[in-house]
């Protein structure tokens, strides 16, 4: 497994909860990591999660981030994570977590930051995400998810 072993799949590990590791060979001609996965892995897009950094606005000297989680298929609505919020620039993404661009898992980053799961997560019994690199991912419990960020669960999605 020493392939498949990341930051994200030692913290699910370490916190004892059930998971199952996916790999799948990545195209690096992709356009989107999240829709690529779901393609890979024969899965509905809904299962799959995309991890997004975003800053806020808030915090001190700007340095309010957050990790929305949406649905690959989907847009993140900015105005439903605050008034001021925008992307994070990719490189500040990539520091802060600790992970390269389209391999963002919300477990195990560098530093923990305040997660909001798209309420849409819950309507399954288990959910993917990135596993911390691009062509692995992270089959989880929603609620497992949940609890191992810490996240704040509401509708992100733009419809």
């Amino acid at each position: 497994m020493a392939g498949r072993e990341t930051l994200a799949t030692r913290a699910a590990r370490a916190a004892g909860i059930e998971h199952v590791v996916h790999e799948y060979v990545h195209d690096p001609a992709a356009e989107s990591y999240a829709l690529e996965a779901a393609a890979a892995l024969g899965l509905d897009p809904a299962r799959v999660f995309k991890t997004l950094v975003v800053a806020d606005g808030g915090g001190p000297a700007g340095d309010g981030l957050a990790v929305c989680i949406v649905p690959a298929a989907t847009t993140l609505d900015l105005k439903a994570v605050g008034k001021r919020a925008a992307m994070a620039p990719t490189e500040r993404a990539e520091r802060v977590t600790g992970y390269v661009a389209g391999g963002i898992s919300p477990l195990g980053q560098r530093r923990a930051l305040p997660t909001i799961l798209d309420d849409s997560a819950l309507a399954h019994t288990t959910v993917f995400v990135s596993a911390g690199r691009r062509g692995l991912e992270l089959e989880l419990a929603p609620a497992d998810l949940v609890a191992l960020t810490r996240a704040r669960v509401r509708r992100l999605r733009r419809v």
